[in-house]
């Protein structure tokens, strides 16, 4: 590692808080009373529990979900024997990534002892703290001896990853590899070459999956492991060769499979050209593989090829199991964790590189096109999926195969619970999706030549949300869908410049013409404007061609939203529009408004925005509780915004008794009721949580939602607009796949509702 990047990595470490990890309640710890539950005397009453039935620590402490991360520091990734404290940044490095990927908790366990017999004395007796037990880092071939007595004397899951893990994730690219070669793993030739802990993990559970041991060699840094070696200890032996030859070379002629877990270049072109047709090479040596990416794919055009490294296709990363095996295991109360649940874990993985990659995985490797076969064998590090596909499969394996100690019945309802841990689940939206798809309505796009709109149009299509309709150019259309890849087969395009569409054009500007004459408009000027799709797509919904439309993503908010306005015009009774935006977060679900329209509005603006978005939040089946903020609380400062929010509350309140709104009140009073009921207790909301927003301009409601989402805080669905007579949306221009969906969703539901 050069001075820069020694530098960086121990900043990273130091800088702050030290190291990685940190200890967190979750018990409120505010009051008093907080601290007599969280301790003495309250703390007595769980301990007499779990005295009685030692399976309500479960129940009552973090038990459940907390995994300790032990090593002794022998092995240490590349670094070797190190010692106990030195390997404590691994440590800590692997917490993290349990936490961030499966929301498993860690505490890192050092050991300072090289004595088998005392290492596994020191973490029995420390087991019954823990839900699970990850040993990381321990040299061969001590590694096997303390795993295979630990997993017999404790009665809690178990792996050593750096064993198992591996051989998990390769197995799974092997499935996935042999399938694209056309080959059966029955008749696969495999040569593995290393013999440490790892290699003999792996070996064992190819094994498992069908392989046959005759048609298996591994190599050792001595050479081939064979029948004339007298050198071999037990783990050897189960793998030794009867074949009549020595060397890696002679091993790798003709095979199907090369699995590196050895050492740098040890893996010649000449030799990778000696393999069978379509050969697979995986080679892991950590940082510098057998073989060279560049030199693989140089020495023949057939190759599939992974690595350890994340810089290149295909890799084999341990990052892809331990946290989703050990999340399946800690929410069945597995007694461990067996060749079952390992299997099935390589199956899902396997499975599920087969499935169409999300646009959220596809940005975050910057936005390369993923789909199965030869540079994607396995999911990536950074799927969200792999949480609700792995966990579940090993969680089913660990009650079929009767270590299971708590049975999950509703599989739907436990991967909805596995979403909401990190963040991923929305409630909201799939009910919407639900509701949609029992009465999709026609959708207009008026903007397809847009990469992400067509994409959400043909999914949207395919998963009955909504009938698409595009507006545009066919040919240009069908040639953006064809060099993306986008299935547009079956989803009407209507070219509102073609001849075809003359007459439809005129009976437009005609209706147009004579709606808007008093304001200026001919019958010329109208007929102009059906040749902009914004104008056409937005007279089809006036005209009753179509029950909703999308627009937005190539033209600033006021020229997209202004057709709208000449053609369908406000609600009766309102004279402004208004948006929403939908903010998820880990505390619940938000709605802001307005987020996108009014910049300095009056008194009677606000009124009229409250009164849409209690109307627009009952769309979503949710009772708005409604908050309008400001910089003071309650008549503190009658100047400026804080008097505009005064009044239109007081107008609310007489004139719309039925809307459930107060204020001005500052943020954190409307988000802490405890705090807000103590201090105004003649508030409106008393008691009750508020789910809805409304700020006192643009400018404040848009740094919020804008700051929430920009800190990872939250996720964002919207705008949704409001105040509009038919259902017509406008799309932010850096609207991704997804936010379009949602909003195509949303604009189906509008249809239903006010179509």
């Amino acid at each position: 590692m050069d001075d820069k990047k020694l530098s960086d990595a121990l900043k990273y470490h130091a800088e702050g808080r030290p190291g990685k990890v940190q200890v967190v309640p979750t018990k409120p710890t505010a009051t008093q009373r907080d601290l007599s539950l969280a301790y003495s005397p309250g703390v007595a009453e769980p301990c007499l529990e779990i005295e009685k039935n030692p399976e309500a620590a479960y129940d009552y402490t973090a038990k459940g979900n907390l995994v300790a991360v032990i090593s002794n520091g022998t092995a240490v990734l590349g670094l070797g024997d190190i010692g106990a404290v030195a390997g404590k940044p691994v440590m800590e490095g692997k917490g993290l990534l349990f936490k961030i990927f499966a929301d498993v908790d860690v505490f890192d366990i050092e050991v300072n002892e090289k004595n088998i017999d005392k290492f596994c004395e020191t973490v029995k007796a420390i087991a019954p703290t823990f839900g699970g037990i990850n040993l990381e880092d321990i040299k061969a071939p001590e590694c096997f001896e303390i795993e295979d007595r630990l997993k017999a004397e404790l009665d809690i899951p178990l792996m050593h990853d750096d064993q198992h893990g591996t051989a998990i994730i390769s197995s799974a690219a092997l499935l996935s590899a042999l399938e694209v070669a056309g080959k059966k793993i029955e008749d696969a030739k495999i040569v593995v070459n290393g013999a440490g802990a790892a290699a003999n993990s792996c070996t064992r559970l190819y094994v498992a999956l069908g392989a046959q041991k005759k048609n298996i060699v591994m190599c050792d840094s001595k050479g081939v492991i064979n029948s004339k070696r007298t050198d071999l200890n037990p783990r050897k032996e189960e793998f030794k060769t009867d074949r009549d030859i020595n060397t890696l070379a002679e091993a790798v002629k003709d095979a199907d499979v090369f699995l590196g877990l050895s050492k740098g270049n040890v893996l010649s072109q000449d030799m990778v050209r000696s393999m069978a047709k379509n050969p697979i090479v995986f080679a892991l040596a950590n940082p510098n593989p057998e073989i060279t990416y560049d030199d693989a794919m140089a020495s023949r055009p057939d190759i599939i090829f992974g690595t350890g490294r994340s810089d290149y296709p295909n890799q084999i990363n341990n990052v892809l199991g331990f946290p989703y095996i050990f999340r399946g295991a800690l929410d069945t109360h597995a007694k461990a964790i067996n060749e079952e649940m390992k299997l099935a874990a390589v199956r899902a993985l396997a499975d599920l590189a087969k499935q169409p990659v999300p646009e959220i995985v596809s940005k975050a490797y910057g936005g390369k096109s993923m789909s199965f076969g030869k540079e994607y064998l396995i999911p990536t590090a950074l799927d969200p999926r792999l949480l609700e596909t792995v966990a579940p499969a090993v969680a089913k394996a660990a009650m079929e195969s009767g270590v299971a100690r708590r049975q999950i019945t509703d599989w739907d309802a436990y991967k909805e619970q596995l979403r909401h841990r990190m963040g991923l689940n929305n409630k909201l939206i799939d009910g919407l999706r639900v509701r949609a798809r029992k009465d999709p309505k026609r959708v207009v796009f008026s903007e397809p030549n847009n990469v992400n709109v067509l994409t959400a149009a043909s999914i949207a299509k395919k998963d009955g949300i909504c009938i698409p309709v595009l507006v545009g150019n066919e040919e240009n259309i069908c040639k953006i869908a064809t060099e993306n890849g986008i299935n547009i087969d079956g989803i009407e395009i209507v070219n509102n410049r073609s001849d075809r569409e003359a007459s439809r054009r005129e009976a437009y500007a005609k209706y147009l013409a004579e709606k808007n004459a008093r304001k200026g408009y001919t019958y010329a000027e109208s007929l102009e404007l059906m040749f902009n799709r914004n104008y056409f797509a937005t007279m089809m919904v006036e005209k009753g061609d179509a029950d909703a439309m999308l627009t937005g993503v190539y033209t600033k908010y006021t020229e997209a939203v202004k057709p709208a306005l000449e053609i369908v015009g406000t609600r009766d009774g309102i004279d402004h529009i208004a948006a929403l935006n939908i903010i998820n977060t880990p505390k619940g679900t938000f709605f802001m408004a307005d987020t996108l329209v009014n910049n300095h509005p009056s008194a009677q603006t606000l009124e009229e925005i409250t009164v849409l978005t209690n109307q627009s939040v009952k769309i979503f089946d949710v009772d708005p509780v409604i908050a309008m903020l400001s910089y003071s609380n309650f008549g503190a400062d009658n100047t400026g915004s804080p008097t505009l929010v005064h009044e239109a509350v007081e107008k609310l309140h007489a004139e719309h008794p039925d809307v459930l709104v107060d204020g001005e009140m500052q943020f954190n009073f409307a988000v802490d009721k405890n705090l807000r009921d103590e201090k105004y207790p003649f508030n409106k909301l008393k008691g009750r949580d508020v789910n809805t927003f409304v700020f006192p301009n643009l400018n404040s409601a848009n740094i919020t939602y804008k700051a929430l989402l920009s800190m990872g805080m939250a996720e964002n669905v919207g705008p949704v607009q409001m105040g509009l007579k038919k259902p017509i949306h406008v799309l932010e221009t850096e609207s991704t796949v997804r936010d379009i969906l949602n909003i195509a969703t949303i604009a189906v539901i509008d249809a239903q509702i006010n179509g």
